[in-house]
């Protein structure tokens, strides 16, 4: 390794700065060849610029770069890498100033755009013009908005807003919008995400039914998820509660959306309503209800729904609905618990209807074990 030199960069230098440990950690190289990469035990991975992976630890080392647009979009790059470009020249292409720092082998920071200065005080600000070559750092600053909590610099909001209106977020591709939304959500601030997205005007053009949603109710609500940590699809769906199925399916298509966070989006928006309820459902309804929201064959995602459901109960102001979900998971479990397969030699013609008789039943009995909800 002696005839050039490796950097610790980007993310990793950031969250250490930050006091983050177990961040990925990427190198720079600066003043190699890939043919040097490889005779030095380097084995390369990279497709569309020079990567390799360190010969015992498997992290990434990438030669150092620059970038010059060449078409609309994310992908519209020619990448140049060669042992004259300089560690300089590689931060400069940089999104944010907080992602444009390095360190070298004697872990001395090599911050030429005031990274530091900008961490400290909770800023996203781009490192130069050439932000706006690539659409995606909307979605990314957006992010980290959710993941850190940060204010976006006015500077870098006036620069996103007129990429959306010169057209470059239309050349997102759906895949690369979910991959950047989907790691949003899990961010301990979602709602931060929607509203960089929401300000910058990028939110209407890579989901347009985000206007016929409720906003004020769903970001309550997935603050509620985030609160509790729920998954990926609970944060995804209580976005859509009150919807219409319309909405619903044309969300999830524009996103590709993976199916787990549509289908659980279908019902929050067909059966929170109901399930806010609960409380005063008897028997025979609640069966309707685990029918209707398949509980029997998916007892895992109706659980979800419930989560789902008590979060928008809360952003609803609905105290009462965390006993009303307790209720229905004992009712639930009651359901469950019967013996169909006793039924079904009992009433071999008839097995159906004596095996959702039999449900009802365990219901009613378990219902009038409950002590009275101090709502009722």
């Amino acid at each position: 390794m002696s005839s050039f030199k490796t950097y610790l960069v980007g993310g990793a230098v950031r969250d250490e700065l930050l006091g983050i440990a177990g961040s990925d950690r990427d190198f720079v190289v600066v003043g190699a060849t890939p043919e040097e990469m490889v005779r030095a035990g380097f084995r390369p991975v990279g497709k569309d610029f020079p990567v390799f992976l360190h010969p015992e630890s498997n992290e990434e080392y990438a030669l150092a770069r620059t970038e010059r647009k060449t078409a609309r979009g994310y992908k519209g790059f020619q990448v140049y890498a060669a042992p004259d470009v300089t560690l300089a020249q590689d931060l400069a292409r940089r999104d944010l100033t907080i992602n444009a720092m390095a360190k070298d082998e004697a872990q001395r920071l090599i911050d030429p755009h005031g990274g530091a200065k900008d961490l400290a005080a909770g800023v996203l600000r781009h490192v130069s013009p050439a932000f706006a070559e690539d659409p995606v750092r909307i979605l990314r600053v957006a992010r980290f908005a959710a993941r850190f909590g940060f204010t976006v610099a006015p500077e870098t909001m006036a620069l996103m807003r007129e990429m959306v209106t010169a057209g470059e977020a239309d050349a997102l591709v759906p895949e690369r919008v979910w991959q950047e939304i989907a790691r949003g959500l899990a961010e301990d601030q979602p709602g931060r995400m929607f509203a960089v997205l929401s300000e910058s005007g990028a939110l209407e053009r890579v989901l347009p039914e985000w206007r016929l949603l409720d906003a004020k109710r769903s970001l309550a609500a997935l603050a509620c998820a985030a609160a509790r940590h729920f998954p990926l699809a609970v944060r995804y769906a209580v976005l859509f509660a009150g919807a219409t199925p319309e909405t619903v399916e044309s969300a999830a298509a524009r996103l590709r959306a993976p199916n787990d966070c549509r289908d659980l989006a279908r019902l929050v928006a067909a059966h929170t309503a109901t399930i806010e309820r609960t409380r005063t459902l008897d028997a025979e309804a609640l069966m309707s209800l685990f029918e209707s929201a398949d509980a029997f064959r998916r007892p895992e995602r109706f659980v979800s729904l419930l989560e789902a459901a008590d979060c928008v109960a809360i952003a609803d102001a609905m105290p009462d609905h965390y006993v009303a979900a307790e209720r229905v998971v004992h009712a639930l479990k009651a359901a469950v618990g019967i013996d169909a397969g006793a039924i079904a030699r009992e009433h071999p013609r008839e097995i159906a209807a004596a095996v959702r008789s039999a449900r009802v039943a365990a219901v009613e009995s378990a219902l009038r074990g409950l002590a009275p909800s101090p709502f009722q």
